[in-house]
């Protein structure tokens, strides 16, 4: 693809009124919001968004909403230049970098809430409902910031794209929000940010975490597991294998998240494991009619 030419804005009135205009042109906007650090699965979403698209807006906002510990939001990896050029590679026409202050303004006082199992089951209850308020707060104001016909979220962060969805709808914002498979290395390695922060042996352990889940969905779709616990112990025991304890390992259902009872239908499986210092998340879906299992990727 060629590069396009990226605008760099930087403030709510500059960037509201450069869509107006396009607007006023005939021009639709896809919506990639990113916490930066963009890899190939950002620049995925970003390219599907401009082969859709006639403007493609791509944020870069490190959310500190998001993070439960002070350390981890200053360990996040920061690279504006780098994620504004891979953001142009991939297609982008407007990069917009806000401040902090220009999305939470000294007197900010306002929360989106979302509850139930969307939110109070895997992240939610390993992390709590925050982390997601968090998330949710800010998703609704880049939205209603952007105005974009469709923005687009990964797979890989199932939970959030299902929370996301469910609040859009609940508050009317017309978006539409549209997600895109997991982007994973050739050795199934989900995509993460997170990755840079891993050793080489550190990387090497995290792949137990794919092949865990895939131990799971084999159980399901060959008929060796009977259960939900069942199908969910192949995979935690093949990261016991691998010297790692899960945060959580559940077997849900894909649209509610709620814990399944059975096996039956479309299954979510999802992950959440701490490698070398690193808390990483990955999930796959399958069928539990014994056809091959289906990953996000």
């Amino acid at each position: 693809m060629t590069e396009r030419i990226v605008q760099t804005i930087r403030t709510v009135p500059l960037i509201r009124d450069e869509i107006a205009a396009r607007r006023a042109a005939g021009a639709t906007v896809g919506f990639v919001p990113t916490m930066g650090a963009l890899h190939a699965g950002h620049t995925a979403l970003v390219e599907r968004a401009a082969r859709e698209h006639d403007v493609v807006v791509v944020s870069i906002f490190v959310n500190p909403a998001q993070f439960n510990r002070a350390e981890d939001l200053e360990q996040y990896p920061r690279d504006e230049a780098a994620d504004v050029k891979a953001a142009g590679a991939a297609g982008a026409t407007i990069c917009f970098t806000p401040s902090v202050t220009e999305i939470y303004p000294a007197d900010f006082a306002s929360s989106v809430q979302v509850r139930g199992p969307l939110t109070e089951t895997l992240e939610g209850q390993d992390r709590g409902v925050g982390h997601f308020d968090g998330m949710a707060t800010v998703v609704t104001i880049l939205l209603n910031i952007v105005g974009a016909d469709v923005a687009y979220f990964g797979a890989k962060d199932a939970q959030q794209a299902l929370v996301v969805q469910r609040f859009v709808r609940d508050l009317r914002i017309p978006t539409e929000i549209v997600t895109s498979a997991t982007v994973r290395d050739q050795d199934g390695l989900a995509l993460s940010s997170r990755n840079a922060r891993l050793t080489a042996d550190g990387r090497e352990q995290a792949l137990a975490i794919s092949a865990a889940l895939q131990a799971a969905a084999n159980a399901i779709s060959n008929g060796s597991a009977d259960s939900p616990e069942a199908a969910s112990a192949a995979g935690i025991d093949r990261l016991r294998v691998a010297g790692i304890t899960a945060d959580y390992f559940m077997i849900a259902d894909p649209l509610t998240l709620e814990p399944a009872s059975q096996l039956s239908g479309t299954l979510l499986i999802a992950c959440a494991a701490t490698v070398d210092g690193v808390r990483l998340i990955d999930n796959l879906t399958v069928s539990a009619n014994r056809e091959a299992a289906t990953a996000n990727c």
